[in-house]
């Protein structure tokens, strides 16, 4: 059975992540995307803001810890030198996707 205080210190948790909430950096080359397809190994394809789909892969870092699945909105950042791809450099969880809609942070994106 669930107490009321660990429901209060999992609200102060998810409201101490929220402030702490990743953007995308933009003259870093990074935005918005959403997972589309997985393609196997670290190769996914991502439905951009901008509206172009994209083979992006995840870097070495982010390959055992983080799990991608279909309909995920993730940051990516482009490749200088081939900006038809693009490396993930975050993933979002459910409340934090919630919280970037309701503030307008993914109108671009068909979410």
């Amino acid at each position: 059975m669930v107490t009321k205080k660990e429901i209060e210190q999992k609200e102060e948790k998810q409201e101490e992540q929220l402030r702490k909430i990743r953007t995308p950096r933009r003259n870093d080359g990074e935005m918005f995307g959403i997972v589309t397809q997985r393609m196997g190994g670290t190769q996914i394809k991502v439905l951009c803001e901008d509206g172009k789909e994209r083979n992006c892969r995840i870097p070495g870092k982010m390959k055992k810890r983080t799990w991608m699945r279909d309909r995920d909105v993730v940051i990516i950042k482009l490749w200088d030198f081939q900006p038809d791809k693009a490396d993930i450099v975050w993933r979002y969880i459910g409340f934090q996707t919630e919280h970037l809609k309701r503030n307008g942070y993914l109108n671009k994106l068909p979410v």
